[in-house]
């Protein structure tokens, strides 16, 4: 199915409606929250405002250490849609007192609200992707996860904008207040609309040992290597994504000399690359749900990583700060911008199918205590993040060599994820060369999905490049028969190494036996 028709299913929309609606909130809310600490209350009240900044995001990242195991038992014992229903309730309720708070400045209200909304994110974000499975066919789960991250950062995007320009404008806390009321409203209708999502495990008796259950859900991944792998895998994108995003302002800043107009327009590229790299995995794999490209975008995000630490250090000096149009006149400034965004679209083209994977693997009865483990280690890698950046910044560091830091780190993870999917790495430089120099197109996919498990595969034609072919665009690793002649040849054994083979002499009929 293309993406445009899983769009308009009621299998899908509503519930990425209701995703886009929570993030859109929490991003609103913890920006314009920001925004007012910064310019208005700590200055009125004599509040040191990098602190409960610091507070603010600590309140926000607490929730999912202290709920994810009730969050996750929770979603696997009772229907998803009418939990959905019952947090969404809940966030109009919070955005009501986060009004009050607002229109108080009463700063311990409004940092309640925050945490309030970190407890509903961490109860729905188990919901949201155990329900994708649930609802949608595997050939579309990849396609959900494309949207489901696209729509997740273009809402943190319009959040953190929109909270930014209300906040501080006049009557701009009445137009936020509606804004966050009226989106918590339409997040509600938008619940109503999900499909039922039946229990896979309602026996479940619920333990609210919140350090026992935690463990015991990291658990249920590890058994399966590749969840938590998977899992793994996602948490490092969650630490490079935070680390990029909370470095954007004393970057652009300090750095580049420009003001807030290029800190939105990094948000912007950000955001967009995300979105960009998420929809062409989905066109890559043609919705099979594969590795292939994960090693291939963990070496995009370390080169590129490392390309923008190098651009960073030949910036001109300018008298003012540059604004987005001035800092989009100069080459290095497009050169910069363009870093960005292909760190942006390599991370979307790996963090989906890891995603996809960790879904369609995990068992049914604890796939959504798999995911609750998986947001735990999410928050923990996010502030691992924060305390390396922190520890980083004491010890005289620049931003572009926190920059150079990710990268070092990606191209570790990079050379780790190679090591474990070499197969994968290969398979997609295979797929990218055959593709440009002979435009090749796979037909009838169904077909070989539809034989089954035990398949045997042969060639129409008779050349080297027929194992090349299969090898590169079926979803499997296939076990190649190939001649032991051959298979002597010394350009022959790095390749055997990569593959699965076995030799077989046509000259012997006994070996046909096995």
């Amino acid at each position: 199915m293309s993406l445009p028709t899983l769009l308009y299913t009621r299998r899908f929309l509503p519930l990425f409606l209701t995703q886009f609606m929570g993030a859109f909130n929490d991003n609103l809310l913890k920006n314009a929250l920001v925004m007012l600490v910064t310019y208005r209350i700590a200055t009125a009240y004599g509040e040191n405002p990098q602190m409960l900044v610091t507070v603010a995001a600590g309140l926000f990242i607490l929730p999912f250490f202290l709920f994810s195991a009730t969050a996750g038992q929770l979603a696997d014992k009772y229907d998803r849609a009418k939990i959905t229903r019952v947090i969404k309730v809940v966030e109009i309720v919070i955005m009501v007192c986060a009004s009050v708070g607002f229109y108080l400045e009463n700063v311990w209200l409004l940092l309640v609200s925050l945490f309030c909304m970190g407890v509903h994110s961490t109860f729905f974000g188990p919901i949201k992707y155990a329900l994708l499975p649930q609802h949608l066919h595997d050939q579309e789960l990849l396609s959900g996860n494309a949207y489901i991250e696209s729509g997740t950062f273009l809402a943190i995007l319009l959040g953190t904008i929109a909270g930014g320009l209300l906040i501080l404008q006049n009557h701009g806390i009445t137009i936020l207040s509606a804004v966050l009321i009226l989106t918590a409203i339409l997040g509600y209708v938008s619940s109503r609309f999900i499909p039922a999502a039946t229990a896979p495990e309602p026996a479940l008796r619920i333990n609210y040992n919140l350090f026992q259950e935690t463990w015991r859900m990291i658990g249920f991944g590890r058994k399966n290597g590749r969840v938590f792998r998977c899992i793994i895998g996602i948490s490092w994108f969650w630490l490079v994504g935070a680390t990029f995003l909370a470095q954007f302002p004393t970057y652009a800043k300090d750095v580049l000399h420009a003001d807030e107009t290029v800190v939105t327009l990094f948000l912007t590229v950000f955001s967009v690359g995300i979105g960009i790299g998420s929809m062409l995995c989905n066109k890559l794999l043609r919705g099979q749900i594969q590795s292939t490209y994960v090693p291939l975008a963990a070496l995009g995000i370390a080169v590129f990583t490392f390309d923008l630490y190098s651009a960073s250090h030949y910036v001109p000096q300018v008298v003012g700060l540059l604004n987005a149009w001035e800092f989009l006149a100069n080459a290095k400034g497009l050169h910069i911008l363009a870093d960005l965004l292909l760190v942006a679209i390599c991370a979307g083209v790996y963090i989906v199918p890891l995603y996809a994977i960790m879904q369609h693997d995990s068992e049914a009865i604890h796939r959504a205590r798999i995911i609750a483990a998986n947001n735990v280690m999410n928050a923990l890698f996010m502030v691992l993040s924060a305390v390396g950046t922190l520890i980083m910044l004491s010890l005289s560091f620049t931003i572009p060599q926190i920059f150079l830091t990710i990268a070092m780190g990606s191209a570790i993870a990079a050379i780790y994820i190679c090591m474990l999917l070499p197969d994968a790495l290969l398979r997609s430089l295979a797929r990218i060369v055959l593709k440009c120099c002979y435009r090749v197109e796979v037909k009838g996919m169904e077909h070989y999905k539809a034989a089954g498990e035990r398949v045997l595969i042969i060639a129409n034609h008779t050349s080297f490049l027929d194992a090349a072919v299969i090898a590169a665009f079926l979803p499997d690793k296939i076990t190649f028969a190939i001649n032991t002649t051959i298979a002597r040849n010394w350009w022959m054994k790095p390749l055997l190494l990569w593959v699965d083979a076995f030799p077989l002499d046509p000259t012997n009929p006994r070996q046909l036996n096995h």
